[in-house]
């Protein structure tokens, strides 16, 4: 990241190379304690953030030589203001004073004159510093000075005689020392396994990444305050369950000494949320993380975000126009219209959605009846799937998986689903095979899945005793849960319950195509090797 040449990047230096320049920074780092300054820094009040420094920039006026004070030019890059100082009789530039701080990174020094640019999570400025404006005990300072360092900055808002927006610096304060050097020049970290493992250095050095988890937390707050001005209500459930409910997923497991019980992380927030509905919360959602101990894929990581929401007196009909919403403002937030891009592929995610039935998907994407049960074993046969010992509704759902949601460009609401896959889920009154759900797809990925919930305790107990022949125990919602159907009883309204992934969300509306790349700390193998240079 700067033209110092004195400073080679860590990520073309080999690990002797690394230690030579360590060594030379703890020489800095000596130097520094040798002037009585402390190199770790102290309590920086009163400064500015860098793009609030920068609107700033047209309070810079030109006072002439006869002290009249007039508007300064307009900021372009490359603008020659000695040339514009002497067609007006010369004069010089009068601006704001400015307090600033942030991370060096770059540093060119002309000898009695440093630039540094430095860098905080708004922007980067260029600092203008020159010997006699600082004074000598603080060009000490400032000849000690690493790419990476954290420093903070008095001085006046002002423009170069190139036109450059600047800060002219009358006294550099160091607020750290950093010891190991930063990655490349233009170029940050590489490695995709080594950004996500070493991510304070992607944030640090990768304005692009910055962007993109500074825009999921928009996202997030979009979603709360989308579902707070829908009178919804935020709850925080346990993550910690004695019985693995609400998904088809495979737990992670652990034991509490004190009450001498196996519980398990929680792999989804459904059932506990319900419960709050009998209890009269009719509108309530949760944001929080659950764990499935599963595979690691670009679209999976055993920890992610969900957000669960459960409307009272609603439908899965309700919960589309609910989804519509919180994607719609979600993209306004991030400064997004309904036009944006994944991958190569634009995206038109107006309001509404195409709504798709999933056995007409089916039948349009494979061309086989999807009621015809020997076709549809023939066909899954015929594309490596098992069939052997499975319910057909699962071989037809495996079918849909591997053929047809791929296709699905969307954005797309798949809707009512084979009802004995959904046991949460209630039935079509005139077709009780039939579940009232839907899962929203864009460009094969699944953002969304809903229900209109199942609220009949004698039906929910029913399904939750019924294991579907083809689904491993551990990994089916066939497990009973006496509380909640004992909840069920007391009376729980009709309802409409909505599940969205939140790193998936966040992937489509930041175009990014891994889920890793989205998850400030997504789960790594273990780091083989020392990672301590010295």
């Amino acid at each position: 990241m700067s033209d110092n040449t004195n400073d080679p990047a860590a990520d073309t230096l080999n690990p002797h190379d690394i230690n030579a320049v360590v060594a030379a920074r703890r020489a800095k780092l000596k130097n520094i304690c040798d002037l009585g300054i402390d190199p770790w820094g102290q309590r920086f009040d009163g400064r500015s953030f860098i793009g609030e420094i920068r609107a700033r920039q047209y309070e810079i006026k030109f006072k002439t030589s006869a002290g009249e004070l007039i508007d300064a030019p307009e900021f372009v890059e490359g603008l020659d203001m000695r040339s514009w100082k002497q067609e007006r009789g010369g004069g010089d530039l009068v601006g704001p004073a400015v307090r600033a701080a942030g991370r060096i990174v770059l540093h060119r020094d002309t000898g009695k004159l440093q630039f540094i640019d430095i860098q905080d999570w708004t922007g980067t400025i260029q600092l203008f510093v020159g010997k006699n404006q600082v004074g000598e005990e603080n060009w000490k300072l400032i000849e000690n000075l690493d790419l990476g360092d954290l420093i903070g900055v008095d001085g006046e808002l002002k423009m170069t005689m190139r036109g450059e927006l600047s800060i002219f610096a009358e006294k550099i304060y160091l607020l750290t020392k950093t010891i190991e050097p930063p990655p490349a020049k233009h170029v940050g970290l590489v490695d995709p396994e080594l950004r996500q493992r070493l991510r304070y250095i992607d944030l640090a050095y990768n304005a692009e990444s910055r962007q993109r988890f500074l825009n999921r937390t928009k996202i997030v707050q979009s979603i709360r305050r989308t579902l707070d001005e829908n009178q919804f209500v935020e709850i925080e459930g346990p993550t910690l369950h004695s019985i693995a409910g609400g998904a088809a997923a495979r737990p992670f497991e652990t034991f509490h000494n004190a009450l001498g019980m196996n519980l398990f992380l929680r792999i989804a927030l459904e059932l506990h949320l319900k419960r709050l509905m009998v209890g009269g919360l009719e509108r309530v959602y949760e944001l929080g993380r659950v764990y499935r101990n599963e595979g690691i894929s670009p679209r999976h990581n055993p920890e992610f975000t969900m957000l669960e929401v459960y409307q009272a007196f609603g439908d899965y009909k309700s919960m589309m126009d609910l989804t519509e919403s919180l994607i719609a403002n979600a993209s306004k937030a991030i400064g997004l219209g309904t036009q944006i891009s994944w991958g190569e592929q634009q995206l038109d995610i107006s309001i509404p959605f195409a709504r798709r039935p999933y056995h007409e998907l089916l039948a349009e994407h494979t061309g086989v009846d999807p009621f015809a049960e020997r076709a549809l074993k023939d066909y899954a046969q015929a594309i490596g799937l098992t069939v052997a010992g499975k319910h057909i509704d699962v071989i037809k759902n495996e079918i849909f998986e591997e053929r047809v949601e791929e296709k699905l460009v969307g954005p797309v609401f798949v809707t009512d689903y084979p009802a004995s896959i959904c046991p949460l889920t209630k039935r079509k009154q005139d077709d009780p095979t039939i579940a009232e759900r839907f899962e929203l797809f864009v460009c094969g990925i699944e953002l969304a899945n809903a229900y209109t919930e199942l609220n009949d305790p004698d039906l929910q107990q029913k399904l939750f005793k019924t294991q579907l022949a083809g689904l491993p125990a551990e990994e089916s919602m066939a497990k009973m849960d006496h509380d909640f159907v004992r909840a069920l009883r007391n009376g729980m309204p009709p309802a409409g319950g909505l599940g969205v992934g939140i790193d998936r969300l966040v992937m489509l509306l930041t175009n990014s195509q891994s889920i890793r790349d989205v998850i400030l700390f997504p789960l790594l193998r273990a780091e083989t090797g020392n990672p301590e240079h010295e």
